[in-house]
């Protein structure tokens, strides 16, 4: 009887966690987007024909889900967000982290940096947002807080 006790409770404990949100970060955009969370990806995401690990990001006030695929090289990594709305690209090397245009290569996949949608001056106040490496979490935290002032309004 404790043996089929334990079978269950663990067959159940098993269960529940595979349904469990794979949230793994949350914070505040100070915009109006409102609060952010962040999940890993169920699945890797094809960019160029290469499976990257992803991450997926929502916000409390606003309908986006914003989609962050990182593809890592032997001396950067790139960090391609990419939404409904504006797509964008972040890069990490040995010497800052911040953001850029998409690639020209993306736009085979449908993604393309649009100047009608996006913010100027707060895309060029994101050309650095900091000096030191991170690893992709923590990268993934300043993207969800500060891609939403790229949003022109």
């Amino acid at each position: 009887m404790k043996r089929m006790f334990f079978t269950i409770t663990l067959i159940l404990t098993i269960c529940l966690s595979s349904f469990a949100a794979r949230t793994v970060a949350k914070g505040k955009t100070n915009s109006s987007f409102g609060n952010y969370t962040i999940e890993k990806a169920a699945s890797q995401v094809t960019l160029n024909g290469k499976d990257l690990d992803a991450f997926i990001i929502t916000y409390d006030n606003s309908d986006a889900k914003v989609t962050v695929a990182i593809e890592k090289t032997g001396r950067y990594k790139k960090y391609y967000v990419l939404s409904d709305n504006l797509s964008v690209q972040y890069v990490c090397n040995s010497r800052y982290f911040g953001i850029e245009r998409l690639d020209k290569a993306l736009e085979n996949d449908g993604f393309k940096t649009s100047d009608n949608l996006l913010n100027r001056e707060a895309y060029f106040h994101q050309k650095v947002l900091a000096r030191e490496k991170n690893g992709d979490l923590e990268n993934s935290m300043l993207i969800a807080a500060n891609f939403p002032l790229l949003v022109k309004k």
